[in-house]
């Protein structure tokens, strides 16, 4: 991994035969294991967890391939493990972006590239649909659960390391309390922060459930640390925090479940994790200066509040939700919206929040799908209630899309995991369909 990383830092180009050797092993697995044990979801987390890196690198071949590549990866699961036949919610919200996607094609002013435009808006909501038909309800062990999540991390571990290349120096690049490039790689700190919230997570999940020897234990206390530290500095607050609860919520689930001797064992788990985050928090903010601190306060450099919480997208959500209230049946059309707000305000901002984008390119039918996606996973949630990472999963996806949208394939795969069923035993496995 960190001769890999070496080598992309000296010689960009090797990026992109990573990229390139992602795909074509991913492929050539699937088929070869015929995906006797869901290798579909493990190849399509590894591509997930490199879609950033990859991004950052210049090494996908095309910008949005990572969710075309979920998509593939899931198609060759289902040929040879079928896709569920009651996943109706799922059907229905590909359904309803159908109105949307074709006002579109009518709408969009003349010089728009009408494809681009609909494939940048699409494809994540697309992506989570066609998921979400293979995973809801298939059954999955613990064990292959956590496989899953491992793919994904190993491909953020080396996005954290190729920054740890890139910016080897914190202080000499941290001066204002502005989301950093220069700590994400070059790279947008939104997506950057997004995906390393998601591997601390996973690493922290890793100490709980994966860690059974003394040197694992502190391997991925260090890894999900580094993490965490690469992640604040980047100054992007909304996939650290998401990262954070994703972590509480996890722990709160096993305290409710666990007995007396459970209870005992997390007690000095999260105390050890307590430790970690604050001894992390405290280098962080003595390498920044302080301003890490202001920046979670809300303050600039000189500590005075800033007028906005949100860097103004609070007022491109409340542009889109005027956009809904005047068109609120079928929305004004895919990739429609940041045209009519720069012909309303001047300002063509691309929308960070899925939700209020839904409404307002989808109108009503947009209300209703997510309305689908929201309540489907936690009446699943009733139905088994031992997929420890179901809330995990879908809080992780709702607040991604509130702050980041659908820019990257992460929201709308890990959603699609928490429609699994996980046992604690080896999951039956479905037979190829005829």
């Amino acid at each position: 991994m960190r001769e890999l990383v070496f080598l992309v830092y000296l010689f960009p180009f090797v990026s992109k035969i990573y990229g390139y050797a992602i795909f074509i092993f991913g492929a050539y697995y699937i088929i070869k294991k015929q995906n006797k044990n869901n290798e579909a979801l493990i190849v399509a987390a590894y591509v997930v967890g490199s879609e950033v890196f990859l991004r950052m690198t210049h090494g996908n071949p095309l910008y949005e391939i990572s969710k075309y590549g979920v998509m593939v990866f899931i198609f060759i699961g289902m040929y040879y493990s079928g896709f569920s036949k009651a996943a109706v919610p799922y059907w229905l919200f590909l359904l309803l972006l159908v109105p949307s996607v074709v006002i579109s094609t009518f709408v969009l002013d003349f010089e728009t590239d009408i494809k681009n435009a609909i494939a940048f808006n699409i494809s994540g909501p697309v992506c989570l649909g066609v998921a979400s038909l293979y995973t809801f309800r298939r059954k999955i062990s613990i064990d292959q659960m956590n496989s899953i999540l491992l793919s994904m991390g190993l491909p953020i571990v080396t996005c954290m390391v190729y920054l740890t290349f890139y910016t080897p120096n914190i202080r000499d690049v941290i001066t204002s309390t502005q989301s950093n490039f220069e700590t994400s790689g070059g790279f947008g700190p939104n997506q950057v922060a997004t995906i390393l919230g998601l591997g601390m997570f996973i690493f922290f999940s890793r100490i709980i459930l994966e860690s059974k020897t003394k040197f694992m234990l502190i391997l991925n206390l260090v890894i999900a640390i580094n993490l965490s530290y690469r992640g604040i500095v980047t100054f992007s607050r909304g996939g650290m925090i998401t990262g954070f609860l994703m972590i509480i919520l996890l722990l709160l689930f096993l305290y409710s479940k666990s007995n007396y001797t459970g209870r005992v064992k997390l007690n000095y788990i999260i105390v050890m994790i307590t430790i970690a985050m604050m001894v992390t928090w405290a280098y962080t903010s003595f390498q920044t200066g302080g301003l890490i601190d202001k920046r979670y306060a809300n303050q600039d450099a000189a500590g005075r509040v800033k007028e906005s919480k949100f860097t103004g997208r609070e007022d491109v959500a409340k542009n889109e939700i005027d956009i809904f209230l005047k068109n609120p049946i079928f929305g004004v059309g895919v990739g429609k919206g940041a045209e009519v707000r720069e012909a309303e305000t001047g300002n063509g901002t691309l929308s960070h929040d899925e939700i209020t984008r839904m409404l307002a390119e989808h109108g009503a039918l947009g209300v209703i799908g997510l309305l689908v996606l929201f309540f489907t996973p936690l009446f699943l949630y009733l139905e088994n209630k031992f997929n420890m990472f179901l809330l995990c999963f879908v809080a992780f996806w709702f607040f991604t899309i509130n702050h980041a949208a659908m820019r990257t394939a992460a929201p709308a795969f890990v959603y699609s995991l928490s429609l699994l069923n996980v046992y604690l035993g080896e999951a039956p496995l479905k037979k190829k369909k005829k």
